[in-house]
């Protein structure tokens, strides 16, 4: 079961890998035109895997930014995954040992496999959840050096490059909206960043946003959730 369920968590992560090795690629070369040697692509990507916060802590070490600033600035830009831990409770529930690493792996790309993924009974799914984070992981890892290797050998213009995950945020968003019927957490959520947007303005609409629409999918849970329908659907019948 072990090797099944290995091979179809790497047949899954084929998008991600190509995704992560061109993304990673933009951080190493990012990285070093900023004068860092690849050592610290690896260290930095084997120790944080936060595509966003890795790109953002290149500026940080540019610029010299103190560790208060880089904490706060670095709680800003995951604060989501504070949110995705929720819906997580029961798919890595009785993970043991593995848990741990799979909650510091989790990123929005093996969020969105591990919720939108449906597995078959001959597949371990705590095993299938542990090896997509770990190739995943991989994937990023070889990306980052690569990419601060070249950057030393080949001469790259940095400029633009940090829109990458901007990018692969709207790419998985619209992949998620051709695969599901039900669009409403798409449309509640870009509804309430641009509300907050407007009112908290652009440097402190993150969290704000992040609660409301946490507070607005519980709000909508019932609608959303297929297993809660198909139990009012039977107590209605009842």
């Amino acid at each position: 079961m072990t090797k099944r369920t290995l091979k179809r968590a790497f047949k899954d992560s084929l998008p991600i890998l190509a995704g992560y090795l061109a993304l990673g690629m933009g951080f190493g070369v990012m990285l070093q035109s900023k004068g860092y040697s690849f050592w610290w692509a690896i260290l930095m990507s084997c120790t944080m895997f936060a595509g966003s916060g890795q790109y953002a802590g290149v500026d940080f070490l540019a610029t010299g930014a103190s560790v208060l600033t880089t904490a706060v600035m670095t709680f800003i830009i995951n604060a989501r995954h504070f949110f995705y831990g929720f819906s997580l409770l029961d798919k890595y529930k009785g993970a043991g040992i593995l848990k741990p690493y799979m909650i510091f792996g989790l990123t929005d790309e093996t969020y969105s496999l591990v919720c939108s993924t449906e597995l078959p009974d001959d597949i371990h799914h705590k095993r299938y959840y542990f090896f997509l984070t770990a190739l995943n992981h991989s994937y990023w890892i070889t990306g980052c050096t690569l990419g601060a290797v070249l950057g030393e050998f080949l001469p790259f213009s940095s400029k633009g490059i940090d829109f990458a995950m901007t990018a692969l945020f709207v790419v998985i968003m619209v992949e998620q909206w051709m695969n599901t019927k039900e669009h409403l957490p798409a449309l509640l959520g870009i509804g309430t960043t641009v509300v907050c947007l407007m009112i908290f303005g652009a440097d402190m609409f993150i969290i704000p946003s992040m609660v409301l629409i946490a507070a607005e999918l519980l709000l909508f849970r019932k609608k959303l959730d297929p297993e809660s329908k198909q139990n009012s659907e039977v107590t209605a019948d009842d």
